[in-house]
């Protein structure tokens, strides 16, 4: 999920922030944690995703200022100590433009970035980074002041090493190749709900299934869809049960047959046994609901919601906490 200053999605953060009493937040930062928590400092209040690297043994975290950190868990790593984050990527050919959602391509030792402007949505364009040196791989531009205002939000990657981004603004999804070369957008009238207020957060949450298909969601419909790359990107409507999934943001693929998707509530553990032309919400999981989860993530087989929001001063301190469907 990204925000931008006077858009409706900004003007709802504020007004979910401003609406909670700052009593039951304070008791929320106060109360025992039922669940594993991994605290770790930053010098931000935004973390827009994080995911797990476990070659690295970390977490990699996206700025909404713009940027990457890293987030490292050593192997004698003691529950309730914070982590520290350092900074791995401030690309300043990329200053002015917050770093979104991310993807850990660990077959060829990278990490694929989305970077897009909050502002204006007059660009949008993913980078690779190497794993080990931090050296940019590519840097390639979706969208440019000239084209149609477009949001790249959330990004996946096939086996091929082929990516796949999300428009939130735009309703499409850009594929880049392995090396960063530009190939094509998929488009389809799936994508645009008739409502105009369910058009205004669109694309979001993005991964690829084993099986040759992408699954993504639609934030403000809750629809949510299959593109088979084996047929030229045919879409479907994955026919959903059991619960809407309306506000649903990054999402993780934890087995061929069930997902994780960060949102709200803090996340929805979804089903399918028939290769996802429909599935079902089995399970909920309540979070820190003002801290806003983002993204999900799984550690050594466990789920882990990032949120967005940090707590504290000069220091802020945010928050990975595994849910427990």
């Amino acid at each position: 999920m990204a925000l931008r200053f006077c858009s409706p999605r900004f003007l709802v953060f504020v007004f979910v922030v401003s609406a909670i009493p700052i009593a039951y937040i304070i008791s929320e930062e106060r109360a025992e944690p039922t669940n594993h928590v991994f605290h770790y400092h930053s010098t931000g209040f935004f973390r827009e995703c994080a995911k797990w690297d476990d070659q690295g043994r970390r977490f990699l975290a996206s700025f909404l200022e713009g940027g990457v950190g890293e987030i490292h868990v050593p192997k004698d790593y003691t529950p309730g100590v914070v982590l520290q984050e350092t900074t791995v990527v401030k690309d300043f050919e990329l200053a002015g433009n917050s770093s979104l959602g991310i993807a850990v391509d660990s077959p060829r030792n990278r990490l694929l970035v989305v970077s897009a402007d909050l502002l204006r949505n007059k660009y949008s364009a993913l980078a690779a980074y190497d794993l080990s040196t931090w050296n940019r791989l590519f840097l390639t531009q979706l969208s440019g002041p000239n084209d149609e205002k477009s949001f790249a939000d959330d990004v996946a990657v096939d086996a091929d090493g082929n990516a796949y981004v999300t428009d939130a603004k735009g309703s499409k999804i850009w594929k880049v190749g392995v090396n960063g070369e530009f190939l094509s957008v998929i488009r389809n009238p799936l994508f645009t709900p008739k409502e105009w207020y369910k058009t205004l957060v669109a694309l979001n949450g993005i991964v690829y299934h084993p099986d040759g298909y992408l699954i993504v969601i639609h934030t403000f419909s809750g629809n949510l869809f299959k593109i088979d790359l084996h047929r030229g990107g045919e879409v479907k409507l994955i026919g959903v049960n059991g619960d809407s999934l309306v506000f649903g943001d990054g999402l993780e693929l934890i087995s061929p047959t069930k997902l994780v998707v960060a949102g709200n509530p803090s996340g929805r553990l979804v089903e399918s046994s028939d290769g996802w032309e429909t599935a079902s919400v089995v399970a909920k999981y309540k979070g820190p609901a003002h801290r806003i989860s983002t993204a999900a993530t799984v550690k050594d087989g466990k789920v882990y919601l990032s949120h967005l929001v940090g707590m504290g001063y000069p220091k802020k301190t945010h928050a990975l906490v595994e849910a427990v469907f």
